[in-house]
């Protein structure tokens, strides 16, 4: 086995504290891993981990192997993207998490132009709302669409998305158009229950935030459902733009609360660490930050 590869195998073992996850992900089978690591130990002389059924330690050895481990891999990426510049020629896999309805709506173009562009890069692209674990599935780069960062988050902003208060010109009808944010709770709301307080929309007034009470009617996890129940006059919606631009355009909601609007969300890409970012992943996030 190469060492190398050894080496490689033995930094994700301890990334994800555990021999099983660290086969799942890379597709193979655990007795691979366990030789890997084996290989390393006798190779070294040293014990770099210990084992138990139910946790994985680093010796205080293995943690400074670790470190080792990272700067020798990360030396070896830095040359290759240097070579790679030199040839102006991507190539490698690039795995992607996206979210579902703004990665479909506005990123699915611009991916697959990348693709297209880039022939020799193969793309795994998945679309969900769930927040994935990077490291832990493997996970090239991340995009997400927030307010609210960790401090532990390696992040990039690349773009903003517009929040517009909508619903439909029958419901407001019916029910009268809202003039200030508390009248919400005088009126059937429809909220996104991704959001970390589906009942609670932060508004801008008088350039300040404040955040308001709602009355939900409906819930759902999907804002393009929640778009749509606004068009059948089921009560006012709190969406991105990609969600409702093509409803506005076809006049089955209209904004309001247009002098309160709400705080612009931030949509990021996310690293699993800090450590040398390969060539491919920089070009990408480059163009995705140009042409958002």
């Amino acid at each position: 086995m190469s060492k190398l590869k050894s080496m490689a195998m033995f930094i994700r073992v301890a990334e994800l504290g555990s021999f099983s996850a660290a086969a799942r992900q890379q597709g193979i089978a655990r007795s691979i891993v366990t030789r890997h690591i084996a290989q390393l130990e006798s190779a070294l002389g040293i014990k770099l981990m210990t084992r138990s059924t139910r946790r994985l330690t680093l010796t205080s050895a293995g943690s400074a192997y670790l470190e080792k481990c990272r700067e020798i891999l990360d030396l070896i990426e830095s040359a290759e993207t240097e070579l790679a510049q030199e040839h102006q020629t991507l190539r490698g896999s690039l795995r992607i998490s996206l979210p579902l309805s703004y990665g479909i709506k506005r990123l699915a173009p611009l991916l697959l132009e990348f693709a297209d562009s880039h022939p020799q890069v193969r793309l795994e692209m998945n679309y969900s709302d769930r927040q994935v674990d990077l490291i832990e599935e493997g996970v090239d780069l991340a995009i997400r669409i927030t307010r609210r960062l960790v401090d532990s988050d390696i992040v990039r902003r690349i773009g903003t998305v517009r929040v517009l208060v909508v619903a439909s010109p029958g419901y407001l009808t019916r029910h009268g158009e809202p003039r200030h944010p508390a009248d919400l709770l005088n009126h059937d709301c429809l909220s996104y229950t991704a959001s970390d307080n589906y009942d609670v929309w932060p508004f801008l007034v008088d350039g300040a935030p404040a955040d308001f009470a709602v009355r939900a009617r409906l819930h759902s996890n999907n804002g393009d459902v929640l778009n749509q129940a606004a068009a059948q006059g089921m009560g006012i919606t709190y969406q991105p733009d990609f969600i409702v631009a093509d409803s506005i355009e076809a006049e089955s909601v209209k904004p309001i609360l247009t002098d309160y609007p709400p705080p612009e969300l931030g949509v990021y890409v996310m690293l699993p660490s800090n450590r040398q970012i390969p060539y491919r992943v920089r070009i990408l996030i480059d163009f995705l930050a140009n042409r958002l």
